[in-house]
């Protein structure tokens, strides 16, 4: 081919499109800047979110449930203070013409003071922020067969004694025992001991104060 032919064949070639090249790049700093506001707008989304997770881990509100108090009180009687005590009991039966008939026995038994968590009030429990105050019947004793009669023994026995002379005996035996073990320091005691163990229980719940009252004795 001629030098002519191959002038003509560059001179025919497409020169490069400006305006087009200009409205890509105009595009793309579009696209990137709806990218970037789209990506501030997640951020500040979720540290919104984090924001409102760490006030309500924050709340200082435990949940308590009734079926948690109704299991408590399902507990019964509960034990705080267990006292033993040993008594001497002397009868004397008198005879005209003979010797006086003598029984000396000697009883020991264990006292048992605490509550019922049957005959709770049904706001004996009432939480407020991290602390919770509990209002608890006062201190019993838990069961009236507190002799334990396989080691009572006889000190001494002159003349006969009937099954109603012997039980005259344990029944004075046991007024005695409650005389000796239900005294206010007594009381006292079993009610500290209320206060640490329901502190202990209450304080797997997530409680920090627990505060402890009794309710006032009833009158006979």
């Amino acid at each position: 081919m001629s030098p002519t032919n191959n002038t003509q064949s560059n001179t025919n070639r497409p020169l490069p499109n400006r305006e087009g090249g200009g409205r890509v790049f105009f595009l793309s700093l579009i696209t990137a800047g709806v990218l970037i506001l789209a990506a501030l707008f997640v951020r500040k989304h979720f540290e919104d979110m984090d924001l409102l997770s760490v006030q309500l881990v924050s709340s200082n509100a435990i949940d308590l449930t009734p079926s948690q108090i109704r299991s408590i009180q399902r507990i019964g009687r509960w034990e705080f203070l267990a006292i033993s005590d040993e008594e001497l009991v002397d009868t004397l039966r008198p005879r005209t013409f003979q010797k006086d008939d003598r029984l000396v026995r000697i009883y020991h038994g264990t006292l048992r003071l605490g509550v019922d968590l049957q005959r709770c009030q049904d706001d004996w429990v009432r939480p407020h922020g991290d602390t919770v105050s509990l209002t608890l019947p006062p201190i019993q004793l838990l069961s009236e067969h507190f002799i334990d009669e396989a080691r009572t023994r006889a000190f001494y026995e002159s003349g006969p004694w009937d099954a109603r002379a012997k039980e005259q005996m344990y029944q004075k035996a046991a007024r005695q025992m409650r005389q000796r073990c239900l005294t206010p320091a007594n009381i006292r005691q079993a009610q500290e001991g209320a206060q640490a163990q329901l502190t202990s229980l209450f304080r797997t719940f997530g409680f920090q104060h627990v505060e402890v009252s009794f309710q006032p004795e009833e009158r006979k």
